[in-house]
């Protein structure tokens, strides 16, 4: 373990000094050079796509603009990315949809716990509001280029969780920068430590925390499969990603270059969309086949669960996201289920 800290802490010390040496443009010839960072793995699907976009880019635009990943967490966690993009040590980054509501809070909206009965609602909650978020975003300094995509959340641990009993004799992982998790959690009584995504890992190795949660394909890529044994059967909540860049950094383009990287860039992951999906299923596959056992709460325990969930959310409405927001995407899915679109 101590060798991966080593090797994890000289990573990010590579990865700062590359920062400082690759300059925003390199020369006139060579165009503007985006800096992006995430925390998708190299050789992820997500990576994979992120290549094929920039290869686009660069051929389409001619050179004009090209973008350069650090992926892997190589700088950090979400708040550290963003924190670098605010400094404008990078300029663009993949951000769950909890990084960019610290950004703008009515995205937030999204993570309301049991809000999607499944991907279609998903589809066209976050068609019929990205105009908002996007417009939103851009008020605070960044451009939106696209959707990208987690899945539906779940509960993993070391100890078996079916019931709100359980989980509060459990040691409970919370994302630092989550005040709706933060808010569940006080309302079912448990006290969750908090840590950075990257810190997770070691965290579940030494036992300091017991429970996590995150889609399965998130705990692959991030090797917390291996550290768990049980996994709850019950989609909890439904997290999202996206693409931004700083608008100052952005607008350098002409408006036609500006919609073709926009437009590729939405092309290539509505296909990243349909690929972790079918990823996500293969990965329940290899959870199991790894040894971790599913799970199932009874209807009771279910229900205690939305309980208190929904009374957190009334507790935290207009705290994070804004009532207005909640009762528009919550009068939307009503819509959308008696198929008045």
């Amino acid at each position: 373990m101590q060798r991966r800290i080593v090797s994890k802490g000289l990573a990010v010390v590579l990865g700062a000094i590359l920062l400082f040496i690759a300059p925003v443009v390199a020369s006139a010839e060579e165009g503007l050079v985006i800096k992006m960072a995430t925390l998708a793995p190299e050789g992820s699907s997500w990576m994979k796509t992120f290549n094929a976009i920039n290869a686009e880019v660069t051929a389409k635009t001619k050179g004009a603009v090209s973008f350069k990943a650090y992926p892997g967490g190589v700088l950090g966690d979400e708040k550290d990315m963003m924190r670098k993009m605010q400094i404008g040590q990078i300029h663009a980054a993949t951000l769950t949809t909890g990084g960019l509501a610290a950004l703008f809070r009515e995205i937030d909206v999204l993570h309301i716990p049991f809000l999607f009965q499944n991907y279609g609602e998903v589809d066209y909650i976050l068609k019929a509001m990205t105009p908002n978020f996007a417009k939103g975003l851009e008020a605070d300094g960044y451009i939106l280029l696209g959707w990208a995509e987690g899945g539906f959340v779940y509960l993993m641990s070391t100890t078996p969780i079916s019931s709100v009993a359980d989980l509060k004799k459990a040691k409970v992982w919370i994302w630092q920068e989550s005040p709706l998790a933060k808010a569940i959690f006080n309302e079912v009584g448990v006290s969750a430590i908090p840590l950075s995504v990257p810190d997770v890992l070691v965290g579940l190795q030494t036992g300091l925390v017991e429970v996590v949660y995150s889609p399965p394909i998130g705990a692959i890529s991030l090797q917390w499969f291996t550290r768990v044994k049980y996994m709850t059967d019950v989609p909890l909540s439904y997290i999202g990603g996206g693409i931004i860049v700083r608008k100052d950094i952005f607008k350098k383009l002409s408006p036609e270059m500006q919609d073709l990287v926009i437009k590729i860039f939405q092309r290539h992951l509505e296909q990243l969309r349909v690929t972790t999906r079918q990823e996500t299923e293969e990965a329940i596959k290899v959870i199991m086949r790894n040894g971790v056992k599913i799970i199932t709460p009874s209807k009771d325990q279910v229900a205690e669960y939305k309980r208190l969930s929904d009374t957190a959310m009334g507790r935290i409405v207009n705290q994070t996201f804004s009532k207005k927001v909640m009762d528009d995407v919550t009068a939307r899915l009503e819509a959308y289920r008696k198929g008045k679109r």
